[in-house]
């Protein structure tokens, strides 16, 4: 809280730098009360380091949601919690009302908070605290990082951070310039590049105005977007292995494949849809409206250059199906996206190859099916389980939001998409998500965001650790 609160000083907003100071007091307090209480000189178990992790996201929510409910944009706390944990999940989704006239300093840390979620905040603890802690690597898987990049957990943390500041110069200072050149104010321009990056990078979707990245009515802003968006859904340990020379990667590795195949299968049938629905008279608006928002839902991120109103109106069930479709894929594992991950996809579509030629082949013939991620790796049937039983938690997760919002009065598929959107961390939205929509579905929305986020495990143990502390074991 303390760059927002510096930031806030400097403009001369000095009430909300009293708003950041309340947030990083109880901050304070609540962590050295948690330090006094919870103390132990014993290392966390696999059990214990998956609850602490579930806990440290909804704790981190709520102490980020006490600087942006005093901002006075937000009807109640709930608000400010959903707008918080919209943010540490990468989701995007919001019920913040009058966007354009929120601080600088609040709006700067809805898009820090994006930034610490998505690269993982048990990973920016590790980057940045540790020190070999042996339950460092406990604390790493619980919250959805299934790779090390280096042998030291601490290490790959340290990476993946540093690799995100290096792009965020880069990226952040073209999109300044860009804004420069188009003619916004110096500050405006740096201000909006970064929180923009951020956003794009760490595939989220918050921007500085209400109108997303229509605001900018510019190309060349929204084709940086989509360069930053991409860097966001692709693997880390992709990113390793591109800054270790290993460029072939790119062309060799099964996410990458997978995403590409799933891309250009939405986007034609999206094109072809839109084209003969007559949406769109210029062939350039088709391509680049269909483009960045199938670009959008599939990296997760959920810019729109659509109003979600027109999105719903004019795109039809049909479109928003192919969307719908894009944002349940997602990117890639170990990286900023949410969602089902092309991996998982990959996996299972090569096991079921598989079975298709054991069954084709006789008896006697040993089938031995691989797949290039980084090294080649014999596809097992373990593997393919795995990635179906996630991928199954994930539709179940999709279909149950769905089913409190249309209980609420909401159209079946425009239900599905928003909590599709919400529970793959994306942040399209087809006008569902806004301040007025009932608590219930809020409070969905979030649980969905929430677990999404930490792909079930962690969730998971901690129910089952609540559950068993109520009965007294």
């Amino acid at each position: 809280m303390l760059i927002p609160m510096a930031l806030s000083f400097f403009l001369g907003e000095y009430t909300v730098v009293l708003d950041f100071i309340i947030g990083f007091a109880v901050s304070l307090i609540l962590g050295y009360s948690l330090l006094v209480i919870c103390k132990s000189s014993e290392s966390l178990n696999w059990t214990q380091g998956m609850v602490v992790v579930a806990l440290i996201w909804l704790i981190a929510a709520f102490l980020a949601a006490i600087p942006l409910f005093f901002s006075g944009h937000f009807r109640t706390f709930l608000d400010a919690y959903f707008d918080a944990m919209s943010g540490f999940a990468t989701t995007g989704l919001s019920v913040i009302e009058d966007l354009d006239h929120l601080s600088f300093g609040h709006n700067l840390w809805r898009h820090l908070i994006m930034f610490m979620g998505g690269q993982g905040i048990v990973v920016f603890a590790l980057s940045f605290f540790a020190s070999g802690a042996s339950a460092a690597f406990r604390l790493y898987i619980g919250e959805a990082r299934d790779e090390q990049l280096l042998p030291n957990v601490i290490n790959t943390a340290r990476f993946i951070w540093s690799l995100s500041i290096i792009y965020f110069i880069i990226g952040s200072s073209v999109l300044a310039f860009i804004g420069m050149h188009s003619g916004m104010p110096v500050f405006n321009s740096i201000f909006d590049g970064a929180c923009i990056f951020m956003a794009a990078f760490d595939t989220g979707g918050f921007t500085p105005h209400s109108q997303s990245i229509l605001y900018y009515h510019n190309s060349l802003f929204e084709l940086t977007t989509v360069v930053i968006m991409i860097l966001g859904a692709l693997n880390f340990k992709l990113h390793y292995e591109i800054w270790h020379g290993n460029r072939k990667e790119l062309r060799k590795n099964i996410e990458v494949i997978a995403f590409l195949i799933s891309l250009v299968l939405v986007f034609t049938a999206v094109c072809y849809y839109l084209k003969h629905a007559g949406v769109y008279s210029s062939k350039l608006s088709l391509f680049f409206k269909s483009f960045y928002q199938v670009i959008s839902a599939h990296t997760g991120t959920g810019f729109q250059t659509i109003d979600p109103e027109m999105l719903r109106r004019e795109w039809s069930d049909f479109g928003l199906l192919a969307l719908l479709v894009a944002m349940g894929f997602g990117g890639g594992i170990c990286s900023t996206t949410g969602g089902i991950k092309m991996l998982r996809v990959g996996i299972i579509f090569k096991g079921v190859l598989q079975d298709i030629n054991r069954f084709l082949l006789p008896p006697s013939c040993v089938l031995v099916q691989k797949i290039h991620h980084v090294r080649d790796i014999v596809l097992e049937e373990k593997m393919v389980r795995t990635a179906f039983v996630i991928t199954f938690a994930f539709i179940v997760l999709y279909i149950l939001g769905a089913i409190v919002a249309t209980f609420l009065g909401y159209p079946m598929l425009a239900a599905l998409f928003e909590s599709t959107s919400a529970a793959a961390n994306v942040g399209l939205s087809c006008g569902i998500t806004d301040a007025a929509m009932p608590a219930l579905l809020k409070v969905t929305y979030i649980l969905q965001m929430w677990a999404g986020r930490l792909e079930f495990i962690s969730v998971f143990i901690l129910l089952g650790f609540i559950i068993a502390f109520i009965k007294g074991k």
